[in-house]
């Protein structure tokens, strides 16, 4: 049950221009570099145990979709 007065705006979750990061700053970030280098070791340990079955293949689309995923992070952030 929400309390309080129904009037109240939700803040908003959009950065400002002044909070936005630069692209750099977003691949040099400890949860960029941690998440992209994780998901390139998922890639990696596929090619080295081999692709034998399904389930590997899998294994490769989930990891390169994980890869795709930072990488995009990275194109969206609008320079200042």
């Amino acid at each position: 049950m929400l309390t309080g007065d129904d009037s109240q705006s939700l803040k908003s979750t959009t950065p400002s221009s002044n909070e936005m990061q630069s692209r750099l700053e977003k691949m040099l970030s400890f949860e960029w570099l941690g998440q992209t280098l994780a998901s390139f070791c998922w890639i990696a340990s596929v090619f080295v145990y081999g692709i034998s079955s399904s389930g590997d293949w899998l294994q490769l689309m989930a990891a390169s979709s994980w890869m795709v995923s930072n990488i995009s992070s990275i194109l969206i952030i609008k320079e200042s």
